[in-house]
């Protein structure tokens, strides 16, 4: 007796905010830099990613963070590059242009220090063959005395707010896990007009050089990733997810992703998408590795596509 069609072949194709994804996997913002860099790793093939995550970007150019901006700690990574870009200008008019949209989907990764700009560096986007814009709510808001956007609620929401109003190109609001109430949060935001979200961005924390007694990032402190953070992340992304589940708001998973098993793991918990970040700089073929054990367990499950595992944990009474 010989398998059937979908049990032979299950499809890790998906739907994401009405854009075809030809696989869950989207690399994250930060890790190839504006699309570019992934391309000339030698194996790399667009089939491997569904989407690819622009580097964060803001009105005006911005230099970045002083060094070091980057510091390995026990199972993760601190970084604090500071938004280093050209400004949304820029990477509209001399960036975009030499993407292959036919090759994967690309989001842009809308980065800024009041809310006026988070309107302005949509509005620039929108008027741009991008895919979709994710809103990256962890920066200082400057108005407010340095708080961070994503730790309020009522921050979050307004920067939905005025993007939404700036685009019609799906949101995806990238919601930080230095909060107390991760859940509030993703309600005010999909209520503001968020189409998705991403869960988790980076954990706070510090490395200290214990000769020079001092921080050994140049900004002090940076975001913890890596698989350190991964079960925090995994249980916000199913936090977020019963917020979610009952509007069809699809949700990015991330936060130390290194292997299939994470992935089958943050789809169980309510993941549509599946973000690699971290694992890209040791291993930048992880995709593929990834893709090919999700396949497995579908057929070992019986599964003919990826959208039968999301959201199927079983909580225990």
């Amino acid at each position: 007796m010989t398998d059937t069609p979908h049990l032979t072949h299950p499809r890790l194709a998906l739907d994401f905010c009405g854009l075809n994804f030809t696989t869950p996997l989207v690399l994250l913002s930060g890790c190839v830099g504006f699309g570019e860099e992934y391309t000339r790793v030698q194996g790399f093939s667009h089939h491997d990613v569904g989407a690819v995550c622009l580097k964060g970007t803001t009105l005006k150019p911005r230099l970045g963070n002083a060094p070091h901006r980057v510091f390995e700690t026990p199972a993760g990574m601190l970084n604090a590059i500071g938004l280093q870009n050209p400004g949304a200008r820029h990477v509209v008019d001399n960036i975009l242009p030499t993407l292959d949209f036919s090759e994967t989907r690309f989001i842009a990764n809308l980065s800024g220090s009041t809310v006026e700009e988070y309107y302005e560096v949509a509005r620039i986007f929108d008027d741009s063959p991008i895919d979709a814009m994710e809103i990256n709510i962890s920066c200082p808001n400057v108005k407010e005395g340095g708080v961070q956007f994503g730790n309020d609620p009522d921050m979050s929401a307004r920067v939905v707010e005025v993007c939404r109003k700036a685009t019609r190109k799906p949101l995806i609001t990238k919601l930080s896990p230095n909060q107390t109430d991760i859940k509030e949060n993703a309600r005010r935001c999909l209520e503001a007009g968020s189409d998705a979200f991403a869960v988790i961005n980076t954990l706070t924390g510090m490395a200290i050089d214990i000769d020079s007694r001092t921080p050994i990032i140049g900004n002090n402190q940076g975001g913890l990733s890596g698989p350190a953070i991964k079960p925090i992340a995994l249980l916000k992304v199913h936090q977020v997810y019963q917020v979610c589940r009952d509007h069809g708001v699809p949700i990015i998973g991330q936060g130390g992703i290194t292997c299939a098993e994470d992935a089958i793991e943050f789809l169980i918990a309510g993941a549509t998408g599946i973000g690699i970040g971290t694992a890209l700089f040791y291993d930048p073929l992880v995709c593929p590795k990834i893709n090919d054990g999700i396949v497995k367990y579908l057929l070992k499950h019986e599964m003919s596509n990826v959208n039968q595992l999301i959201g199927t944990l079983q909580l225990n009474s």
